[in-house]
């Protein structure tokens, strides 16, 4: 139990109180004394001149009498010399504080002043007034008798300066005991000040010190005794009491560090197999071989004896079983494909909660029972999910009982996530794939109607005119319509490599103007026609995609001035400026007027549809502009935002 506080404070202040109290005494002693003494020595001056001041008024008045020639004068002293002994009685009586003097404390004192007094009032002023006021008889009878009480009266004064002697002796030894009391009471109490100290304080704190130098020293075996019940008592209690919780824990510290080391390698592991098969989600594979590297990873990280994934088809409603591995083909034969209700799994796939159970006691869920037939003794499931969407579920069988803890769980959960994501972004690439198939299907197919199919009808019409011109027996004719078809065959052959060059085009990461320079160098070559080419700017290369649709819109455009511009010279130009990229394709050759054509720039126009699809492709804009006997302008803009490759 520990100590109320306080306890040792009210100790120490208690002894500084009475130490306080002692001194303040003594010292309060030594100052009434110092108070006592304060003028005794002016008063015993003052009273031994009163013993000269009464022989001096004897000596002036025996000198007034001898001579007459000086009476007035001795008188005239005589009587200040009576004043001044009134004055010095009074201040001996009173005392004086500006000197200072003192009055009488001392009983004794006080007595003997009251005889001075009293004599000096009833015997001696009386004379001395009468000397002074009287003619020579009377001063002669005055001095005479004045001789007579004289001697009398100094031995009182002397008794007075003698009492008053007395007990100035008696103060200043008193003081000096006092003071010498002082010291010795200085000396005791530091002495027992210490010595309390020592035994109240120091001495416990010194044995808390040693008590820490052994346990800094690891001996947790320490322990101090409890001397008091106060604050250090308690220190010492609270001391011991750490000091066994520090045994207790030091004690089970093994254990402890043990039990972390268990946990540190669990978790180590489960962050490997996290590595190991998200490091293999990452890479591109088909589902299958996904679901295929999935399974063996988990397997061999958690021990388990099998494994299935089974994938949801939203057409059927059913869950259909993709990828297994240590199933027997009965098993197979079973699973194959399930209803959402028919069996756990289904549950787990519409709840999207895990299940992990003994299957020496299935849920009710669990209808078909295959894998208790199988003797797995765990089976679990958990759900494949892609962004809250249910893709499937996968399955861990284990033929021994395998309790899985929820980190683990946790984790199975969080790779079922992973694999789902995995499964998608699968599916999205290869729907990607079909969908870049099919547009450039859709854009070989119009390229195909624009131009070859265009060339056969008319290839076909000059054949019906063939024949008939044949049957008529018209030559001239025939032969002029066979020269028709030749010129039409042959630009149908044109059409035909120029669409075989397009489509086999392939520009390099970061080649486009190298890319773009070959086209027009093989367009001179093939035409006649001049070229030139300008970079205008600087920047990182496109996205691979994005260069092929732009060669194949430089190479349209190529195509169509060799058809109908009837040009000399072609000038191309790319721009790299901020924030955007632009292409112009600029011949010299007859032009056309836009707004009296509109069909040169309609839809049906050979290429200029699927120019301008190709640029929407992209983000971006192509444009067409003409000028009759100016030539034509193909512009195509595109944002730089974001199409520039990281």
């Amino acid at each position: 139990m520990l100590a109320k506080p306080g306890k040792l404070s009210r100790k120490i202040v208690g002894m500084l109180v009475v130490f306080f109290v002692v001194a303040t005494t003594a010292i309060c002693l030594t100052l009434l004394i110092s108070w006592q003494l304060e003028g005794v020595a002016a008063a015993i001056n003052d009273a031994g001149s009163q013993r000269m001041r009464t022989y001096r008024m004897g000596h002036l008045m025996a000198r007034g009498l001898e001579s007459t020639t000086q009476e007035s004068t001795m008188a005239q002293v005589l009587g200040e010399e009576q004043k001044q002994f009134d004055k010095v009685l009074r201040d001996l009586q009173l005392g004086d504080p500006a000197r200072p003097l003192s009055p009488p404390r001392n009983p004794e004192v006080n007595q003997r002043l009251k005889d001075v007094e009293k004599i000096w009032l009833e015997a001696l002023q009386p004379l001395v007034s009468s000397y002074l006021a009287g003619g020579r008889p009377e001063r002669e009878i005055a001095l005479n008798r004045f001789d007579s009480e004289l001697e009398p009266f100094v031995s009182t004064i002397n008794e007075l300066v003698l009492a008053m002697e007395r007990s100035y002796a008696y103060d200043t030894n008193l003081l000096r005991t006092v003071q010498a009391a002082l010291v010795v009471l200085a000396i005791f109490g530091t002495v027992i000040l210490i010595r309390y100290f020592s035994s109240l304080v120091i001495r416990p704190v010194g044995v808390l010190h040693d008590g820490m130098q052994r346990m800094i020293g690891n001996d947790l075996t320490v322990r101090l005794p409890v001397a008091s019940d106060d604050e250090l008592g308690s220190l010492a209690i609270g001391f011991n009491q750490m000091a066994e919780h520090l045994q207790s824990v030091y004690g089970s510290l093994a254990e402890r560090v043990e039990a972390e080391t268990r946990r540190l390698a669990q978790r180590n592991h489960e962050l490997g197999i996290l590595y190991s098969v998200t490091t293999f989600l990452s890479e591109p594979a088909p589902v299958e071989a996904l679901s295929v590297g999935f399974l063996n990873r988990i397997k061999t990280a958690l021990g388990a004896d099998a494994g299935a994934v089974r994938m949801y088809a939203p057409h059927s409603e059913k869950l259909y079983l993709t990828t297994s591995e240590g199933l027997s083909e009965e098993f197979l034969e079973r699973e194959a494909e399930m209803n959402c209700g028919d069996c756990l799994c289904g549950e787990v796939f519409q709840s999207g909660v895990s299940a992990a159970f003994a299957t020496i006691a299935p849920p009710p869920a669990m209808k078909l029972r295959t894998c208790v037939r199988e003797g797995f003794a765990t089976a679990t499931a958990f759900s494949i999910l892609y962004d809250k969407q249910k893709l499937g579920v996968y399955n861990l069988y284990f033929l021994r009982p395998q309790a899985l803890s929820e980190q683990e769980i946790h984790l199975l959960e969080t790779l079922g996530h992973h694999l789902g994501v995995a499964i998608e972004n699968q599916r999205l690439k290869s729907r990607e794939k079909e969908l870049a198939v099919s547009e450039e299907r859709n854009l070989l197919a119009q390229e195909l109607h624009d131009s070859i199919a265009q060339g056969l009808a008319f290839l076909n019409i000059q054949v019906q005119l063939l024949q008939d011109s044949l049957r008529k027996g018209n030559a001239e004719e025939a032969m002029q319509t066979a020269g028709q078809l030749r010129e039409g065959v042959q630009e149908s052959y044109d059409d035909v490599r120029e669409l075989l060059v397009h489509f086999r085009t392939r520009v390099h990461q970061s080649d486009l103007d190298t890319a773009i320079n070959s086209a027009l160098e093989k367009f001179e070559g093939q035409t006649g026609i001049g070229t030139d080419f300008e970079r205008i700017g600087k920047g990182a290369p496109l996205l691979p995609t994005d260069e092929i649709q732009i060669m194949h819109i430089v190479q349209e455009s190529l195509s169509n001035i060799r058809k109908h511009a009837k040009a000399e010279h072609v000038q191309v130009t790319v721009s790299r400026e901020i924030g955007r990229i632009k292409v112009d394709i600029q011949d010299n050759g007859v032009g056309f007027d836009p707004e009296n054509c509109p069909n040169c720039l309609s839809d049906r126009h050979v290429g200029l549809k699927i120019m301008r699809e190709r640029a929407h492709r992209i983000g971006g804009e192509c444009r067409i502009a003409s000028i009759p006997g100016q030539g034509s302008r193909v512009t195509l803009t595109l944002p730089r935002e974001n199409r520039e490759v990281a």
